[in-house]
């Protein structure tokens, strides 16, 4: 097994609901890290002011923030999304689709070898309810064909997550299935899949995979690493 990641990852969507566990759970392995997000007053909310040094202020939107964005780092972790309910929001195309292709492209561009995207359990289903909203899951899956083509390239690396429903329950206490072929459905805690997103950084099985993850069911199972939920795939 290789040890932890030792490069710098740059989080887009780090003040989100899922994006702000991933932060927390780099601090928890010790990864350097830099934060892309549209409002600094909110991350060092979350945060801490010790937070300000790391921190990239842009937009998804604008393509010269987001190269300014992906310079200097490793890695980057993607767990951006728009907000389908919020009709004053930018549609699912403008981030679901094109802000991830954006970012990707930039990002390869710019050197960063890995690449992990947060996507979402069903996207190659496209009679799902959920696209009854600006058909956001084909536009997630439209995101993921890019990430798949420029980072599946020779000296590039990529994983991309397809979670579950997302729940608020606190990470490692519950037993977890990995899947491909997006033929599952279920839950999954925002913290599980935060853990699993870092540790796809370094972990061998998850080099240029796509897989789906839910609970394996409601019973807890306290753990301390999910990194065996890795060796079904």
């Amino acid at each position: 097994m290789k040890p932890p990641f030792t490069g710098t990852v740059l989080v887009a969507g780090a003040t989100g609901r899922t994006g702000q566990h991933i932060v927390r759970r780099l601090q928890a392995h010790g990864v350097d890290f830099r934060l892309f997000v549209q409002s600094g007053v909110r991350a060092v909310e979350q945060f801490g002011p010790e937070i300000v040094d790391r921190l990239v202020i842009g937009s998804v939107l604008n393509d010269k923030e987001v190269a300014a964005a992906v310079r200097n780092n490793d890695a980057v972790i993607c767990a951006i999304g728009g907000n389908v309910m919020n009709p004053d929001a930018p549609p699912p195309s403008a981030i679901d689709r094109d802000g991830v292709i954006r970012l990707a492209r930039a990002a390869k561009e710019a050197g960063v070898t890995t690449f992990v995207l947060v996507s979402s359990l069903g996207v190659t289903h496209p009679e799902h309810p959920l696209n009854k909203y600006g058909r956001v899951l084909d536009m997630k899956l439209a995101g993921e064909d890019v990430v798949r083509q420029l980072y599946g390239e020779a000296g590039f690396r990529h994983t991309i997550l397809r979670p579950g429903g997302l729940l608020d329950g606190p990470a490692f206490r519950h037993e977890l299935r990995f899947e491909t072929g997006d033929r599952i459905s279920g839950t999954i805690d925002r913290e599980d899949v935060a853990e699993v997103a870092v540790i796809s950084l370094w972990h061998p099985k998850a080099e240029n995979k796509t897989f789906e993850l839910i609970r394996a069911g409601d019973e807890e199972a306290a753990q301390t690493s999910l990194e065996r939920f890795f060796e079904g795939l």
